[in-house]
């Protein structure tokens, strides 16, 4: 797996100037664990298809995999299988005003941070989806306050909810980070940005504040 290579057609590469790219694979690796919730998309005859999903991003044998599964209804999930996928994965983002720089000589833009990632999809079932699906329920429980568990379901309800599903891994080939954190201007602009949006105190707003102070040019 490497990091925004040019082994990929031009038309499946995102758009990432040079100030916001990463080097950094262990953080993208971070970053979709965090906001792990997604949205897969495919090609058939030419006509794009997406499903927003939640996904385990695990490592085996040095080799990043996300697991996810379909509902068996989605129409996606009849043509998936040995097909090349873009997952996306996004969420802190802010509004830049020109009113932030120390001149208004810059149009309004946006920061953000977004991973995207490609690989080809293997269909999962038996003990392995079990495995995949007992992990992501485990992780997305965590925080509740009597979590659900699949060891706990029984297995005539378990039965019926895994016969409605379609079970997937994708093998990632290339992750493509970008890191859109104004790293491209000058300190005292760089600054007011970040005291702006410290400011207005929402979660978007202070996350990005956040990621830009770790990620300042040095």
């Amino acid at each position: 797996m490497v990091l925004a290579s040019s082994r990929l057609k031009s038309f499946l590469l995102m758009y990432t100037p040079k100030h916001f790219q990463l080097s950094d694979e262990q953080e993208a690796i971070s970053f979709m664990q965090r906001y792990s919730f997604a949205i897969i998309v495919t090609a058939t005859d030419n006509v794009p298809f997406a499903t927003h999903l939640p996904f385990l991003v695990s490592k085996r044998d040095d080799k990043i995999v996300l697991s996810s599964h379909f509902a068996k209804a989605n129409p996606q999930a009849t043509e998936i299988i040995g097909k090349d996928v873009l997952v996306i994965f996004t969420e802190p983002h802010a509004y830049i005003s020109p009113k932030h720089y120390e001149k208004e000589t810059n149009v309004p833009t946006w920061n953000y941070i977004a991973v995207h990632i490609y690989g080809k999809i293997k269909i999962i079932e038996g003990e392995k989806l079990l495995s995949a699906l007992t992990k992501i329920v485990h992780k997305y429980e965590a925080g509740s306050t009597q979590p659900v568990s699949v060891e706990n379901m029984s297995e005539q309800y378990l039965h019926k909810q895994i016969n409605g599903i379609v079970g997937f891994e994708i093998e990632i080939d290339e992750i493509q980070p970008a890191y859109k954190l104004s790293q491209n201007r000058d300190a005292v602009n760089h600054t007011n940005i970040t005291n702006e949006l410290e400011k207005k105190g929402d979660y978007h707003s202070l996350s990005v504040a956040e990621a830009m102070k770790k990620h300042k040019k040095k």
